[in-house]
């Protein structure tokens, strides 16, 4: 498999970690859950993620998580994996373990104990040297790390660690930041790279409007996030904006915190992705007034696609 590039561009959709109804690892609905992101378009996955519920999960799931994702898709679509620790060793062997398996490139967030700009480029220009040629890609996820990473800082870490190659882009509001980092590069003064941004697509449209290359994130629709960046491509924001549109309302009940990834895994349950719709506990469920809830929004989903074509 390729590795990853700063040309990278399209969804590489964020997977979701499917159990069984007693919290037990479903291999078979990971291939399932692949098979299913395939065929909505999507460029690449990765695994792994906060919103994978990678912290419940031991090493040895972790590897066989990655494994089977692997040996499903069978390098027909590249890889990313999540291997953000609070150390630099455990970091540096998952990274290894997944890349010798034939991960495109790693994810890496930082922990919460970095305050300073100085601190931040110092790990991860520590994150380079600790993966070698490995190439990363930098979550900048705020609302979750308490980290704030000034468009200076990560110019400066572009430029200074060549196997970063990657923006998560997801502060929130955070457009101009991408509208920094662009001038910057479209100046030479940064290295461009690419940028994928998440907060389950949320700014989508806006975000690809001001130079980003494609989503990074999850939502039980990717298909959403496949359209809006086919559309951008082709030159029709128009047609992404209605694209987005159709799919609001669900995308903004799935980021109620607690709740958002419990709905997420309800749909992509019903739509016969996975076979079970369990959170490993620590986790939410959704009561009955939350699956009406999910379930009104499904119907007009649907009316509004039909009468935009989609």
């Amino acid at each position: 498999m390729a590795r990853l590039t700063e040309d990278a561009k399209g969804v590489y959709v964020i997977a979701v970690t499917p159990f069984t109804d007693d919290g037990a690892l479903d291999l078979d609905s990971i291939d399932s859950m692949v098979d299913f992101y395939e065929g909505a378009g999507v460029t690449g996955l990765t695994v792994l993620g906060q919103l994978g519920e990678a912290p419940k999960l031991t090493a040895e799931e972790s590897r066989i998580v990655v494994e089977r994702v692997l040996k499903r898709l069978d390098g027909r679509l590249p890889v990313v994996v999540g291997v953000s620790a609070p150390g630099l060793a455990p970091m540096r062997e998952l990274a290894e373990a997944v890349m010798g398996e034939g991960a495109a490139g790693v994810m890496v967030a930082p922990p919460w104990t970095v305050k300073t700009d100085d601190q931040a480029f110092a790990f991860y220009q520590s994150v380079g040297e600790a993966l070698g040629d490995t190439p990363f890609v930098l979550q900048d996820y705020p609302l979750t790390t308490n980290v704030t990473i000034a468009p200076k800082v990560i110019e400066r870490i572009v430029n200074e660690v060549q196997n970063c190659v990657m923006l998560k882009h997801e502060d929130w509001p955070g457009l101009s930041k991408i509208t920094a980092l662009r001038a910057a590069s479209d100046k030479g003064t940064m290295r461009r790279i690419s940028i994928l941004c998440g907060n389950g697509g949320l700014f989508l449209p806006e975000e690809m409007g001001r130079g980003a290359d494609g989503a990074m994130t999850g939502f039980c629709y990717p298909e959403m996030m496949v359209g809006v960046v086919a559309a951008y491509a082709a030159g029709n924001p128009d047609r992404a904006h209605e694209i987005f549109d159709a799919y609001l309302p669900l995308a903004r009940y799935e980021q109620q915190q607690g709740i958002g990834l419990a709905s997420r895994k309800y749909v992509l349950a019903k739509r016969g992705v996975i076979k079970s719709a369990t959170l490993r506990k620590p986790g939410a469920k959704l009561s009955a007034l939350d699956i009406a809830d999910v379930e009104r929004l499904l119907a007009r989903q649907a009316i509004r696609l039909k009468e935009i074509g989609a």
